[in-house]
C-alpha cells in the first residue's frame, strides 16, 4: 500500500479511495477483535453457567478499562498525522509521539491493573453472588497482566495505521484470534499437553494472545522499511514532557467519551433487567447486532481521524473539508444499508445467534424484532456521531466532543430510556428509544461542530 501522505488536497473520488484504503483494514481489524471475544465465550460456555456468568462479570469491568485506555492512547493518531502533514516524513517528532504514547500506555495500564486487583470486592459491593464474585476475581487476577501488552499494541496499531500500513492491524488481529482459540483449547481443557485450568486457563489464553500480538507488531515494524526508519523503540527512556502532556490533553477526553458511551449501554442492560428476563435476552441479541454493524463506521472514523489530521498539519483547509465529509458520508451510508437490512429481514439477521423460528424462542425473537426496528432508526445516527467525532479528533478537538457525548448519552439518552422503559407501557422498546435519543442528540451536536469548525477556530493548526 502506498503511504497516505499527499502534498495537496485530493479530489472527492481520490479522497474516498484513500479513506477506503485506511478504513477497510481498520474495520476488518475491529470485526476480528469482536470475534476474539466471541471465541472466549464459546470456550468458556462449555465449562458451565457459573464460569460463563463469572467471566461476564469480569469483562464488564475489564472491558471498559481496556476500551477506555485504547481510546486514551489513540491520541497518537491525530498527533502523528498532523506531524506527517506538516513536515513529512517527520521522523523525530513522530518517534517522540509514539515513545511518549508507550510511556502513557504503561503508566495507565499499571493504574488499571491495581483497579483489577479489587475485582472481587467490586462485585461483592454491587450485590453479586459471592461464588460468582470469587470466580470473577480469580479470573481477573490473571487477566490483568494482559493490560499492558494490549494497550502497548494499541499504540503500535495507531502508529502503523497512520503511516499507511493499516493492513498490518488486520493481519495481526486475525493471527491473534487463532492464537487465542488455540490457547483456550489447550489451557481451559488441558489439551496439547497443557494443564486443565478451567476459567483461569481462558485468562492465560488472553495473556498469551496479547503478548503474541504485541510481539507481531514489533516484528512488523522492524521488518518494514518505511516503519523501521522511525526507530520508535530507540532511546525509549528519554522523556518528552511536552508531547506526553499533549497526549494526555487530547487522549483523556477520548477515553472518557468511550467510558460514557460504554456506561450508557451498560445502564440500559440494567434497566432492561428490571423490565423482564425475556426482554433482557432480546436486548442482548439486538445490542450484539448493533455493535457488529458499528465496527465499520468505527473503522471509517479512525481513518477520518488520520486523513483529517494529516491535512490539519499541512494547513490545507480544502483537504480537511473533503477528508472529513468523505468519511462522514461513507460511514453514515454504510449504516443506512444496515438499517435497511434490519428493517427488511430482521429474523434472518437474528439467525446469527439463534433459530428465530423455534417455538421456544418466539417471545425473545418478538421483543428483539421490536428493538431492532428502533435500532434501524438510530443506526444512521450512531454511524454519524462516530465518524464526526473521528473527524474532530483529527483537528485535536476532543474536550468539547467529550462533553457533548456525556450530556447526550446521560441526559436525553438515559433520562428518556429510564422514563419510557420503567414508567410507560413501552417498556423495553422505550429503553431503546432512549438510546436512540442520546445518539441522535450526539450526532446532531457533533455534526454542527464539524460544520462550524472554521468559525470556531478548530482548523488553526499549531504545528
Amino acid at each position: 500500500m502506498r503511504p497516505i501522505a499527499h502534498p495537496h488536497p485530493l479530489g472527492w473520488k481520490a479522497e474516498c479511495i484513500e479513506t477506503l484504503r485506511l478504513a477497510g483494514p481498520l474495520a476488518a481489524a475491529n470485526l476480528l477483535q469482536m470475534l476474539t471475544y466471541a471465541v472466549d465465550v464459546m470456550f468458556i460456555a462449555r465449562l458451565g453457567p457459573n464460569e460463563l456468568a463469572a467471566s461476564a462479570l469480569a469483562i464488564a469491568v475489564f472491558g471498559i478499562l481496556v476500551a477506555s485506555l485504547n481510546a486514551l492512547v489513540s491520541a497518537v493518531s491525530p498527533l502523528a498525522a498532523a506531524e506527517l502533514g506538516a513536515r513529512a516524513p517527520a521522523l523525530r517528532p513522530i518517534r517522540r509521539v509514539v515513545r511518549m504514547a508507550m510511556w502513557l500506555a504503561l503508566g495507565a495500564s499499571l493504574v488499571a491493573m491495581v483497579l483489577c486487583t479489587q475485582a472481587e470486592a467490586i462485585m461483592l459491593a454491587t450485590g453479586q453472588d459471592p461464588v460468582l464474585s470469587n470466580l470473577a476475581g480469580r479470573y481477573t487476577d490473571i487477566l490483568l497482566f494482559s493490560l499492558a501488552p494490549m494497550i502497548l499494541a494499541a499504540v503500535l496499531r495507531n502508529f502503523v495505521s497512520t503511516l499507511g500500513r493499516p493492513v498490518f492491524a488486520t493481519a495481526i488481529t486475525g493471527m491473534g484470534v487463532g492464537v487465542n482459540a488455540l490457547a483456550n483449547y489447550a489451557f481451559i481443557f488441558g489439551n496439547l499437553g497443557a494443564p486443565a485450568m478451567g476459567l483461569e486457563g481462558a485468562a492465560i489464553a488472553t495473556l498469551i494472545s496479547s503478548l503474541t500480538i504485541l510481539a507481531a507488531y514489533i516484528i512488523a515494524i522492524r521488518l518494514d522499511p518505511r516503519l523501521h526508519r522511525y526507530h520508535v523503540f530507540g532511546f525509549v527512556w528519554r522523556p518528552d514532557w511536552q508531547r506526553l502532556a499533549e497526549l494526555v490533553r487530547i487522549g483523556t477526553p477520548i477515553g472518557l467519551t468511550v467510558m460514557a458511551e460504554a456506561g450508557i449501554f451498560g445502564a440500559a442492560a440494567l434497566l432492561m433487567g428490571r423490565v423482564g428476563t425475556e426482554e433482557l435476552a432480546a436486548h442482548t441479541l439486538a445490542i450484539q447486532l448493533a455493535a457488529l454493524a458499528f465496527m465499520v463506521p468505527m473503522g471509517v472514523g479512525q481513518a477520518g481521524t488520520i486523513r483529517v489530521g494529516y491535512f490539519y498539519g499541512a494547513r490545507e483547509n480544502v483537504g480537511i473539508h473533503r477528508a472529513g465529509w468523505a468519511a462522514i458520508v461513507m460511514g453514515t451510508g454504510f449504516m443506512g444499508l444496515t438499517a435497511i437490512a434490519i428493517l427488511v429481514v430482521p429474523e434472518y439477521i437474528l439467525w446469527l445467534y439463534l433459530n428465530p423460528w423455534e417455538p421456544e424462542n418466539r417471545a425473545v425473537v418478538g421483543h428483539a424484532v421490536a428493538f431492532l426496528v428502533v435500532c434501524a432508526a438510530f443506526q444512521l445516527f450512531d454511524g454519524l456521531q462516530a465518524v464526526a467525532a473521528g473527524a474532530l479528533r483529527g483537528l485535536k478537538d476532543t474536550r468539547v466532543p467529550m462533553w457533548i457525548a456525556i450530556f447526550s448519552y446521560w441526559v436525553p439518552g438515559f433520562g428518556t430510556a429510564a422514563w419510557l422503559g420503567l414508567y410507560t407501557p413501552l417498556a423495553g422498546t422505550g429503553i431503546w428509544i432512549g438510546l436512540a435519543a442520546g445518539l441522535i442528540c450526539a450526532a446532531v451536536l457533533l455534526l454542527w461542530r464539524w460544520h462550524r469548525r472554521d468559525a470556531l477556530g478548530l482548523t488553526a493548526s499549531t504545528i
